[in-house]
């Protein structure tokens, strides 16, 4: 960022969900060296306090919270204690997020409750908890970690791709009503990143590909730097962008998808063809 984006971040207040690590941990050092206060909340403490250790050993500015955004009380008493603490809330990044893939044949309801209970409650809960404090205050902004998989057709996503289109339409519509309050709303919908999430995170899983697999197909697609990443889409978010698309060539995507949604099926099937081959290839015969 430059001198001048920096300034814009001075002082605020943060919050970042699935902070400890990929987008999450480049978002918090991003916004702490910019010298907002950042709380730091991961399922996975030691990855948030170490990065908070790192990232400022005064305890000034970095704080790390054990969070599961599962649990919509602990989602809510998190954010009031930042309240308490800092007096405002300028910021929620609703970020955490987990992997389970496979095809539709292979996903179990566990699959799908384990991701939606993340990818989507985690969102709504943070929503829930801090929507309201913003509303009083008459100002905040609330960015929502989507994906491409929530604005395109995919294959072998199923379950991760439903969540990600739930998160950027309720995204959409919060920020036509959060507009009236003062309150902004935007969205992340990365491409490809070089993060933990590649190949599914922590607590994901694919039940169609191997994780080396996962990862050789995600390489293909020239995942972006996590710091970059950040970068950009602070930027974005600094300019009150409703949809934020990073890397930018993803937009073509998109813009298929809207054109014309016939052809990214077909894209979608190409790609769930070159996803078969590969694990065919690597599978025992």
């Amino acid at each position: 960022m430059s001198a001048n984006d920096m300034s814009s971040w001075y002082g605020k207040v943060a919050f970042v969900t699935g902070g400890g690590s990929g987008i999450g941990a480049a978002l918090s050092a991003k916004l702490v060296d910019a010298g907002a206060q950042v709380w730091i909340a991961d399922r996975q403490f030691d990855h948030a306090k170490t990065l908070a250790q790192r990232l400022d050993a005064s305890g000034a500015r970095a704080h790390a919270v054990e969070l599961d955004v599962r649990d919509p009380a602990a989602v809510r008493r998190a954010i009031d204690a930042v309240v308490d603490a800092a007096g405002r809330l300028d910021y929620l990044f609703n970020n955490a997020g987990i992997g389970i893939g496979g095809e539709v044949d292979t996903l179990t309801l566990d699959d799908w409750s384990d991701i939606i209970d993340v990818n989507l409650r985690g969102v709504i809960h943070g929503v829930d908890a801090a929507y309201p404090i913003m509303i009083k205050q008459g100002s905040g902004h609330i960015v929502n970690t989507a994906s491409m998989a929530g604005l395109i057709t995919t294959s072998a996503q199923a379950a991760y791709s439903s969540t990600k289109h739930a998160v950027v339409a309720l995204s959409k519509t919060l920020r036509v009503e959060g507009k009236t309050h003062g309150v902004r709303v935007s969205v992340l919908c990365p491409g490809v990143v070089r993060t933990p999430i590649l190949t599914g995170g922590e607590y994901g899983h694919n039940r169609s590909i191997s994780r080396e697999n996962q990862q050789k197909l995600g390489e293909a697609l020239r995942p972006m730097d996590p710091d970059e990443f950040a970068d950009q889409a602070l930027r974005a978010v600094m300019r009150n962008q409703a949809i934020i698309v990073v890397p930018r060539w993803w937009k073509a995507l998109w813009y298929l998808e809207r054109m014309s949604p016939a052809l990214s099926m077909r894209a979608a099937a190409t790609a769930l063809k070159r996803t078969r081959q590969v694990q065919s290839a690597a599978s025992p015969r």
